[in-house]
């Protein structure tokens, strides 16, 4: 007898199925981890520890915008921060959020490589050009 999907995810050990709680936090990550500001600074983070001042500069932003994001980050929980003396010294403090990102990128990068792949494959002849939409009236 086949089993359904559903009855199939609720036994599944490895993939539990999640209450109302825990899908909020999870959309609560996914919400902090959605702006490219933060991002960019995770991805600074990910060489190790920094000051407000390396991030600023590693991950080009302006000091307020910087200061700003590290604060939802570290309520978030996402990063941490201890003081060296007058300054704020700030690392990841979820490991999983490294690996997640590693995944999303490799699987963004795949995903280009596999379109950059089957554009190449197209005959030149049958290739969209720039601006063909809007001549032809797709988008008027």
């Amino acid at each position: 007898m086949k089993k359904s999907l559903n009855s199939r995810s609720r036994s599944n050990p490895r993939h539990p199925q999640l209450g109302a709680v825990q899908l909020q936090a999870v959309a609560d990550l996914f919400g902090v981890l959605s702006e490219q500001s933060r991002l960019r600074i995770l991805q600074a983070l990910q060489s190790g520890p920094a000051s407000v001042s390396e991030l600023v500069e590693r991950a080009e932003l302006k000091q307020a915008n910087a200061s700003k994001q590290l604060g939802i980050l570290l309520v978030a929980g996402v990063i941490a921060r201890r003081q060296e003396g007058n300054r704020a010294i700030y690392s990841i403090a979820m490991p999983m959020v490294k690996k997640l990102c590693a995944l999303v990128c490799q699987g963004v990068a795949r995903q280009a490589a596999s379109r950059a792949a089957a554009l190449a494959r197209q005959p030149l002849m049958t290739r969209p050009r720039r601006g063909d939409a809007m001549r032809s009236g797709r988008f008027a």
